[in-house]
């Protein structure tokens, strides 16, 4: 069985797709179906491709008029129900797809769909053209959204209107200024459902990226409403948390006064491509009461170009008592991963303690 993603979109599920789309659409041709969707380039496409490509020959065979299309894409859902597809499932993500590719012109139609085929699949990608044609109508829907009774639309409020949503398109009026969607994430900070709360956090810590103060203002109105608000705010300032923002730090009780670091170690100074770097370090609070530390690693990675490239770790949050001292020993994997292609050479690593870098360490990494 393949590991890919992409594969997903396989024969089996074709074959099953295609029984339901017998159900709802009485002229449809499974032979002609399967010989177009397993074309020559079938295999090279990739996951998004293949999903566009599914898309595509969709469209073959549906009504032309694209609003009785999205009527003919209801009762398919309907029958995917019927015959126990679950909901939230990535392969059916080729119909908000088909919505964005055909129905860009046809504003009303098309938000009336969104609506629907969020409930079973995601529209947070396919929202956003539309966010970027027709800006104002959009933050009006988005907005009566965020109040829908349905909490799959109102997280596609908060999460279709992110500024720098990954693998989408960008909306770069929003990473200018964000205030146009704060009424969305206000209506939505007292959301029942964690899942909406938890892309709300994902929104602000979108809008840190470009404009952190405007999070930094909004944490210090919105924390200690509740807990479940105060678990918003600390998700969304995840990044301003990483960059040492001094603000957030002692929103959050992270004083770095009379907090002392020292003991650090590189326990293997050579690492070897798949193996672990191994260090320590002790941190101590000199005060006479209780302290809360956020301790971090720097790591710094060597680029192809010999240049090092700084990624940090969180190690923990921890409460160390008056006149106390921890002592922390953490292991680092440099196990090849997709997402990151190691160098050989001097690579650097630091320890962070409520924001603050120390100073950095040298090691190698080898073959």
């Amino acid at each position: 069985m393949s590991n890919l993603l992409k594969d997903i979109y396989s024969v089996p599920f074709y074959a099953q797709f295609s029984e339901v789309l017998s159900q709802t659409i009485p002229s449809f041709d499974k032979a002609e179906f399967k010989s177009l969707i397993f074309n020559d380039q079938f295999e090279t496409y990739e996951l998004k491709e293949r999903m566009t490509h599914t898309a595509k020959i969709l469209h073959h065979f549906l009504p032309t008029d694209f609003e009785h299309a999205t009527h003919t894409i209801r009762r398919i859902i309907e029958n995917l129900r019927d015959v126990g597809i679950k909901e939230e499932v990535i392969e059916y993500m080729f119909f908000p797809e088909y919505i964005a590719m055909y129905g860009i012109h046809e504003y009303e139609s098309s938000i009336s769909a969104f609506e629907f085929i969020t409930q079973f699949t995601s529209c947070e990608f396919a929202v956003r053209p539309y966010i970027l044609k027709y800006e104002e109508k959009m933050l009006t829907q988005l907005l009566l959204w965020s109040k829908h009774e349905n909490k799959k639309v109102r997280r596609l409020a908060s999460e279709g209107s992110r500024p720098r949503l990954p693998w989408a398109m960008a909306l770069p009026n929003f990473k200018t200024d964000p205030k146009p969607i704060l009424p969305i994430l206000n209506n939505l900070k007292h959301d029942a459902c964690e899942v909406v709360r938890r892309s709300v956090a994902n929104n602000l810590n979108d809008i840190s990226k470009d404009n952190p103060q405007i999070v930094v203002e909004i944490a210090k109105k919105w924390k200690g409403i509740n807990t479940e608000i105060d678990s918003i705010v600390k998700h969304g300032c995840r990044t301003l948390l990483k960059q040492g923002n001094t603000e957030i730090l002692k929103l959050f009780g992270f004083d770095s006064s009379h907090i002392t670091l020292s003991n650090f170690k590189i326990i293997t100074s050579k690492v070897s491509t798949g193996g672990e770097l191994e260090f320590s370090f002790s941190v101590a609070n000199k005060n006479e009461s209780n302290r809360m530390v956020r301790l971090e690693y720097g790591l710094y990675y060597m680029k192809k170009n010999g240049q090092l490239s700084k990624k940090v770790f969180k190690i923990s949050e921890r409460e160390i008592k008056p006149n106390r001292t921890s002592k922390i020993t953490k292991k680092h994997s440099f196990k090849p991963i997709t997402t990151r292609k190691f160098y050989v050479g001097k690579h650097q690593l630091s320890i962070i303690v409520n924001g603050h870098e120390n100073k950095t360490a040298d090691f190698e990494l080898t073959n």
